[in-house]
């Protein structure tokens, strides 16, 4: 198979052409690239710790302080501390993040009706089925390596202390 029939250059391809629309449909709510997944996580449950949101972002936390940083100037979010441990930062939508979570989500919809609008309910469920198919190998594959990566870390760590 060649390069350019690789399944998975197309799928990188149409996510690119995905998110790039998203981009554009949400660009008069001051939303950058990379941010609507957080908008669309704090308007599902808003305060949520930054700890919180790195990790179900699959991010780490320094990118996400760069993201928080950026939305705070641009009005969009808001951090106070933990009523609870002041160590811990909560991060809230502002009234003009509210807006723009509800532009991100419109402009979500309606890109998800574009992209299926040829598909029969049918072809929708098979393509779904799929989707989950791939991510769930994905996600054995990466428990898989992490394992394996793992045991062979130990394997060398204790040939070391042996010698």
């Amino acid at each position: 198979m060649s390069h350019d029939d690789s399944l998975t250059r197309l799928m990188r391809y149409v996510l690119k052409l995905h998110r790039h629309s998203v981009d554009l449909m949400i660009q008069k709510y001051d939303v950058f690239p990379g941010q609507p997944p957080l908008l669309m996580r704090l308007s599902e449950r808003d305060g949520q710790s930054q700890k919180e949101l790195a990790d179900s972002m699959l991010i780490k936390p320094p990118t996400l302080t760069v993201m928080i940083n950026r939305m705070e100037k641009t009005g969009l979010v808001e951090r106070k501390p933990d009523p609870d441990d002041q160590h811990v930062s909560r991060v809230y939508l502002t009234g003009k993040g509210r807006q723009a979570a509800a532009g991100v989500q419109e402009a979500l919809q309606v890109l998800e009706a574009k992209c299926f609008e040829h598909f029969s309910p049918e072809e929708k469920m098979l393509f779904r089925r799929l989707l989950w198919q791939v991510r769930d190998d994905l996600e054995t594959f990466q428990r898989n390596f992490k394992d394996e990566s793992l045991a062979g870390k130990q394997a060398e760590d204790n040939s070391i202390g042996g010698n």
